[in-house]
């Protein structure tokens, strides 16, 4: 995960939870990707996880009931003014009660009714306490109230309990946070479909031809618009258990499988949903449909067999020689209504002389707006983390360099982003 939060300043909340624990996971993960991280704690999270730990992690000072202090920037109205987010993970049933109804009765609570930025929160608590109706009406309430509300995990709980109530992974909560912190207008609430892996093509039960795609950039294409702030839906054939739990996906085999749901996608993107946006400083809000976005980073298969068998061919049965018939497969980026769609492709190539231009000839002969050229040196080249990209328009050619796959992105989208900015 390369993910870029230098500059980046983030408040961490700590309730007394026995998850209290896992909140030093989650300093981390923000420390990881360079943000400056600053902890309040309650004073029952105190008995749960000390403050040295978070001082010793952060290397900055921690706010709680006894630190507080007004010859410094340690208090509850300060320490608020110099971060971008607040997350309070995790939080208990007796903050997130008191929350909604403004009560400020211990210095995290008082720091949450100071702060003036985005808040979320991730609930912990016993199923029973959480689904009480005052628990559920006050998440109503901070919800109606644009607080982030972070969905705790259904799981066996520490009390022994199972049931609704485990606090979310410390990365989903990562993930919700920088959401927060990276949102992007041009992004924000746009519709985007992105198809990954190599698909499989069956030969019988048990057997069938792909490719040694791994479906990492479309995971990577589909985390940074995520966290750009785009509505996402990733069509893949491979694992994609590494990115944001909100991200809707659709597991799919064979091609005919991804044309059908990419099509359905791109018909469902295109009705959209109207969402504000405000033209200028001086303009009222108008409502506007904003142009959805297909990145078609899957390997599609050119081919498939022409008669899959049903049940498992056994050697005995086959022989000594296996021929397979083969029928060309449907060419999913031509098949896809490009009317009022901006379209990305992807095209790995091997042959150095005519890599470039059989990448650009995508534009002309599938009708796509750009394309991610990526020239590969043997099958070693598929599954790796990083990857070089250069980023071809019928106007431009950007070489965006080599780099991790969540980086490069970041700059595809960059990119992306010029098409309709100046279309």
């Amino acid at each position: 995960m390369q993910i870029d939060l230098n500059n980046k300043t983030v408040l961490l909340g700590v309730t007394g939870s026995i998850s209290a624990y896992k909140a030093c996971e989650v300093a981390r993960l923000f420390i990881k990707a360079g943000a400056n991280v600053h902890v309040v704690m309650t004073p029952s999270a105190e008995r749960f996880v000390s403050a040295l730990t978070f001082e010793a992690l952060t290397r900055n000072p921690v706010l709680t009931e006894n630190s507080e202090s007004w010859s410094s920037t340690l208090n509850h109205i300060d320490i608020g003014k110099a971060c971008d987010v607040f997350v309070i993970a995790p939080a208990t049933a007796n903050t997130i009660n008191k929350l909604s109804k403004g009560i400020a009765d211990n210095i995290l609570l008082q720091t949450a009714l100071a702060f003036t930025k985005p808040l979320l929160v991730s609930p912990a608590a016993n199923t029973n306490m959480m689904e009480h109706h005052y628990t559920v009406g006050s998440l109503k309430m901070l919800t109606v109230n644009e607080v982030k509300v972070i969905s705790p995990q259904s799981k066996l709980l520490a009390c022994g309990d199972e049931g609704n109530g485990a606090l979310a992974e410390p990365l989903e909560i990562f993930y919700q946070t920088t959401q927060t912190l990276l949102e992007d207008e041009f992004w924000k609430d746009r519709k985007v479909v992105v198809t990954g892996g190599g698909t499989r093509e069956k030969i019988d039960d048990v057997r069938y031809l792909s490719n040694f795609s791994s479906g990492k950039m479309a995971n990577a294409m589909t985390t940074a618009l995520y966290l750009k702030g785009a509505d996402v839906c990733l069509i893949s054939t491979k694992e994609h258990s590494d990115i944001p739990n909100e991200i809707y996906t659709i597991d799919v085999d064979d091609t005919q499988e991804m044309l059908e749901y990419t099509v359905d996608a791109v018909r469902v993107a295109k009705k959209g949903k109207m969402s504000k946006a405000t033209m200028n400083s001086s303009d009222p809000i108008h409502l506007i449909q904003k142009r959805p976005y297909l990145f078609m980073a899957a390997a599609v298969s050119d081919f498939t067999p022409k008669f899959p068998q049903v049940g498992k061919m056994k050697k005995t049965d086959i022989g000594e020689e296996w021929k397979i018939d083969l029928k060309q497969n449907p060419d999913i980026l031509q098949s896809v209504n490009k009317d009022n769609l901006t379209t990305i492709g992807f095209k790995a190539e091997m042959d150095e002389s005519k890599g470039f231009e059989n990448a650009k000839n995508l534009i002309t002969n599938k009708g796509v707006d750009a394309v991610c050229y990526n020239l590969l040196k043997d099958s070693s080249s598929f599954g790796t983390s990083n990857n070089t990209i250069t980023f071809i328009t019928s106007e431009s050619t950007v070489e965006l360099g080599q780099d991790n796959k969540l980086t490069l992105a970041f700059k595809i989208l960059d990119e992306s982003k010029k098409i309709d900015e100046t279309r």
